[in-house]
């Protein structure tokens, strides 16, 4: 019988259930959404996890689709799944835990005594930590982003060439290969020795059909290229960055782009133009690298020095 939380299946069968990790400010017990799918025949764990931010959905979107097309009969090995990270902030729809204000995503691999994310990393954690492969699904929250796989352990991690090979696995067509902040779990992952990938499929709010579709074959890809399932995976180039420069507003309007998501990007190019209500130019932004335009925020009015876009720099392909 293979476990994880409520959920418990036997060779060649799946279950769901819940994680129980607190209560609520009523008292009631609340418990993550999860999965066990057991393989009817031994081989590795993937652990796959979505909404560790809560107005991140596409992941979610993902496993609707992917789960239910994963054979149990089929499978060699066990997939681990835990549906909805971040409980509290899910229900509200926002970004960060409203029980203690924090972003999930900074709080691994938590603290079973710890607050209300860091309990949620903990447990999550303990369940990644019985894998061989860690998926975490994410999206570019409300911004526009290239579906991209985040590879942050950092270039010089003992692991980072499975990390690397993992987000090719994936398939996405962009890769991020950036050391990424404390807390993350593509950080506490391979130091746990764990190959981990932190997918960003794309940006939107609700849900993003095509973003969605890369995911699901995504997670298929693993699933037949580490043995979990049959079939041959053919890898394809990706496009690497391994800089990432963001560019704020020098004014106060409303954002023109001079860019789409994908295109390149050289040194002097004009990235964003900002007017006044009534069309006037106010401001140009250019680019100081070159590179490939891959975030951009979705609503046009912005403050002087609030966040306007990202160039991914550094750029080659493996």
């Amino acid at each position: 019988m293979k476990t994880l939380g409520t959920a418990s299946a036997a060779p060649g069968e799946m279950d769901t259930g819940r994680l129980q990790v607190g209560e609520t400010r009523d008292g009631g017990e609340f418990g993550l959404p999860v999965a066990v799918i057991n393989g009817a025949e031994d081989g590795p764990t993937l652990y796959v996890q979505a909404v560790s931010d809560g107005d991140e959905l596409n992941g979610l979107g993902v496993l609707q689709r992917a789960i239910p097309q994963i054979p149990p009969a089929d499978l060699s090995g066990t997939v681990l799944v835990v549906g909805i990270v971040n409980y509290h902030a899910f229900q509200v729809a926002e970004h960060r835990n409203p029980i203690d204000d924090t972003k999930m995503n900074r709080t691994y691999p938590g603290d079973e005594s710890g607050t209300s994310s860091e309990r949620i990393a903990a447990a999550t954690f303990e369940a990644a930590s019985r894998a061989d492969l860690i998926l975490d699904l994410h999206q570019g929250s409300t911004s526009r982003m290239l579906n991209e796989v985040r590879v942050r352990c950092g270039q010089r991690h003992r692991l980072h060439e499975e990390c690397l090979e993992l987000a090719k696995v994936f398939g996405c067509g962009h890769v991020l290969d950036q050391k990424g902040p404390d807390g993350q779990l593509a950080r506490a992952g391979p130091d746990e020795g764990i190959p981990t990938i932190d997918p960003e499929l794309g940006g939107c709010v609700g849900w993003d059909e095509e973003s969605i579709r890369y995911g699901v074959e995504g997670v298929f890809n693993v699933l037949r290229y580490y043995g979990f399932l049959d079939g041959d995976v053919n890898l394809e180039p990706q496009t690497r960055a391994t800089g990432f420069d963001r560019y704020g507003s020098p004014s106060g309007g409303l954002v023109r782009f001079r860019k789409e998501l994908g295109e390149a990007v050289e040194v002097g190019d004009v990235l964003f133009e900002i007017t006044d209500p009534f069309g006037q130019l106010k401001a140009e932004v250019t680019a100081d690298d070159a590179g490939v335009f891959w975030r951009s925020r979705r609503l046009p009015q912005v403050a002087t020095g609030e966040y306007v876009c990202s160039v991914g720099t550094d750029v080659g392909e493996f």
